[in-house]
């Protein structure tokens, strides 16, 4: 094992240094900021992107805008993927279950139920409310699963979420009210580069605050070490279910969001080969890692379009690739690694050592007299 490690740590040093020698200059001239002005650099960066998102349409072709939109939705599905199977350490693989469920009753809202209501002119302003009823449909399934699944864990649960996501499958094939193995489809292209900002922001927002909550804790205290964790009461078994219903309403945004870009979506889409991909994406990335989602999701993404002239076989390297993560590399890039900005101010090591430091000068006053006396 330590000689897989040293062949794969001295095959990414190269990308490591070009990765520092990249980095590295910007963080320079971002700690050489006035505080004041590095406070405001996050919001700066986000209104930019999202200025960016909107003036996409006259900057890049429909291709690349379709590519930077696949980004995006693969990243909230990596991101909500990592907070069980990464933060949790539980292993999930019935991701695309939950994005199924998500996809149907998104395209539902938006193809019968609204215009039935005669809103069918203001189907692109409902589209947020659209997607947000696709998340809690998924998130209640998700409620559904994790009572039964979180009475077993690891290789067992991992078998349960299969299960789930073959369920799934098999029920939209036999529905046709919903077209069957037809598809579904009559969804407006309402998918588009801001929309899918908008919901990598939200999504990263939330899970960040989550992770470093109290219930986040109790999340981490179970990767660790899950009866050490019940003994210093942490209701375990509830911040399971809470964590897996959050991650499967992410995993339904992320449906609604696919189904309205490509306009039409069949059971097929969602098998396990789609669950595969977002493991993939999550353990290329690093697990337990909000930043190793986002790479992970972006690497991925983008290889599979420059396999594409491959065109079949370009699907053999998803699985070959999980293989090899196993091998080589179990925690990925950035496994249990954070970037800066995403770890709030009060968490970051900068910031306890100057507290620790505070703490220490506030006692040595104190401490003086009373050796003075002896």
């Amino acid at each position: 094992m330590k000689e897989r490690r040293s062949v794969v740590d001295n095959a990414l040093r190269p990308v490591r240094a070009l990765y520092v020698a990249a980095v590295r200059p910007i963080q320079e001239a971002y700690n050489a900021l006035p505080a004041s002005v590095r406070r405001w650099t996050m919001p700066a960066v986000l209104l930019l992107g999202f200025l960016l998102s909107l003036a996409a349409p006259s900057l890049i072709n429909l291709y690349w805008q379709q590519v930077l939109i696949y980004v995006g939705i693969n990243i909230i599905l990596a991101a909500s993927l990592n907070l069980i199977n990464g933060y949790m350490g539980e292993f999930s693989v019935g991701h695309a279950g939950f994005m199924a469920v998500g996809a149907y009753v998104a395209s539902i809202m938006t193809v019968w139920v609204f215009p039935r209501m005669g809103l069918k002119e203001a189907v692109p302003y409902l589209f947020p409310l659209a997607l947000t009823i696709g998340g809690l449909a998924a998130g209640l399934t998700g409620l559904v699963v994790a009572i039964p699944s979180f009475r077993t864990r690891g290789d067992y649960l991992a078998i349960v979420t299969l299960a789930w996501n073959m369920i799934v499958k098999s029920v939209l094939e036999n529905l046709d009210v919903v077209g069957g193995p037809r598809g579904f489809m009559g969804m407006q292209k309402l998918t588009n580069l801001p929309w899918v900002f908008v919901w990598v922001v939200v999504t990263i927002y939330l899970l960040r605050n989550l992770i470093y909550s109290n219930l986040g804790r109790g999340i981490l205290s179970i990767r660790e070490d899950e009866i050490a964790s019940s003994l210093v009461s942490v209701d375990t078994r509830r911040v399971k279910i809470v964590a897996f219903v959050i991650s499967s309403f992410f995993a339904g945004v992320a449906g609604g969001l696919f189904a309205h870009i490509i306009q039409f979506i069949d059971p097929r889409t969602f098998s396990i080969l789609k669950s595969t991909d977002v493991l993939v994406m999550v353990y290329l990335g690093g697990i337990g890692s909000l930043g190793g989602s986002i790479l992970g999701a972006s690497i991925y993404t983008i290889l599979m379009e420059l396999l594409r002239p491959l065109q079949v076989w370009r699907w053999v390297v998803g699985p070959l690739l999980l293989v090899l993560l196993m091998i080589f590399r179990p925690r990925g890039i950035m496994g249990l690694r954070e970037w800066g900005f995403l770890i709030p101010k009060e968490e970051r090591p900068a910031f306890v050592d100057a507290l620790r430091e505070q703490v220490r000068q506030k006692r040595e006053p104190a401490a003086v007299p009373a050796g003075a006396s002896e």
